[in-house]
């Protein structure tokens, strides 16, 4: 932990803002005090990506809590925005720390293009000794404006920047292995694997009300970017200073996994399947266990509508869900390739057609 360099930093709504809506200054100040102590003392690199422009705008509105309809937190965020940014902007100013602001989507994150250019940007202004403050683009957003309170960009962030760290804030100082403050309950020091959270009530909503995220979502960041090889601390905003220094603090999640090409975690926890592939027990088995490529003959039936380069998720038998991967044929050409050999539908339809219909360099396992 000490030795992070490029460290990616999520705080949500319920760290920044009053119950009823509206920045608080002095919360805000205090986590740029421990940013900024962090760039000049220790050297990092800090991305910083922020929730609470959706809270932020409810009491220049005169709304009391966060709406639930679309058009309004729409609005909402489109006000709530400019403040959060300009709050930030005059805090790091203190520091003589220039703040570039990055909003995202998960479409951004999604599009193989825009995934590069946004790593170029962020980059970039870190190179250039600026402060990037990301946040989901709120205001022309769909689903995606409920996309676990940015928990789960902020993972993907980290892996987009090869981060060294992923600091979680919240406003509860770690996880615990009960709901907090109830009998018997005690925080979680360290996170090894799944198997370390086998029969814990993970809670929901934060104290505050005027996010979305929770724990659940947390964890559920924090096991993305594990599994990419990033360790994870989650813990209370008000304990970020510590979490920067690499004092024992909250909850640490040890790294699972290896860090991956961009663009297949990308394609398990960011793209949009356009379909989906219904696979025979033996594609099932050589794609899973045995990492091999999708060939025509192991595919029993298609759905969706999609075209070559698509993402499309590999059912069972079952239909669940065991791999995504790029399609390399349109959802048209595959009823006539399907159970057939790639030997048989070269010499019957051109060489063109010898190939697989995922390679195995484009596709991803997923967890059962």
């Amino acid at each position: 932990m000490v030795e992070a360099r490029r460290v990616v930093v999520k705080v949500g709504s319920s760290s920044l803002t009053t119950t009823s809506g509206g920045l608080d200054a002095d919360r805000v100040d205090a986590l740029v005090d421990a940013l900024a102590k962090a760039r000049d003392g220790d050297a990092k690199e800090v991305v910083l990506v922020s929730s609470g422009a959706i809270a932020a705008g409810l009491a220049p509105l005169g709304l009391r809590r966060r709406p639930r309809d679309l058009a309004r937190q729409q609005a909402a965020a489109s006000v709530g925005q400019g403040l959060l940014v300009a709050r930030y902007t005059a805090s790091f100013a203190r520091y003589g720390v220039r703040v570039g602001q990055v909003l995202l989507s998960a479409g951004d994150i999604a599009r193989r293009a825009h995934y590069r250019n946004a790593y170029r940007t962020l980059d970039k202004l870190l190179a250039m000794g600026a402060l990037p403050v990301v946040n989901e683009n709120d205001t022309v957003a769909t689903d995606e404006i409920r996309f676990g309170d940015n928990d789960r960009l902020a993972a993907l962030v980290a892996h987009l920047v090869r981060a060294d760290l992923l600091v979680l804030l919240s406003d509860v100082d770690g996880l615990y292995d009960g709901p907090p403050g109830t009998p018997g309950a005690a925080r979680i020091a360290e996170v090894s694997g799944p198997a370390d959270l086998e029969g814990v009530s993970i809670g929901s909503a934060g104290r505050a009300g005027v996010g979305v995220g929770g724990m659940v979502t947390k964890v559920e960041a924090a096991r993305i970017a594990a599994g990419a090889g990033i360790p994870v601390v989650l813990t209370a905003a008000s304990s970020a200073a510590d979490a920067l220094a690499g004092r024992a603090t909250g909850t640490l999640f040890h790294p699972t996994g290896r860090r991956s090409a961009g663009r297949l975690l990308w394609l398990a926890h960011a793209s949009e399947p356009r379909g989906a592939l219904r696979l025979d027990p033996g594609a099932v088995q050589a794609v899973v266990e045995r990492r091999k490529s999708l060939l025509p003959a192991g595919v029993v039936g298609a759905e969706g509508e999609f075209s070559a380069g698509d993402p499309v998720d590999l059912l069972d038998e079952k239909g669940h869900a065991v791999a995504r991967g790029l399609v390399n044929f349109d959802a048209k050409e595959l009823p006539r390739l399907l159970g057939r050999s790639t030997r048989e539908l070269a010499r019957e339809l051109g060489p063109a057609y010898e190939r697989e219909v995922v390679h195995r360099d484009d596709l991803v396992v997923l967890r059962g």
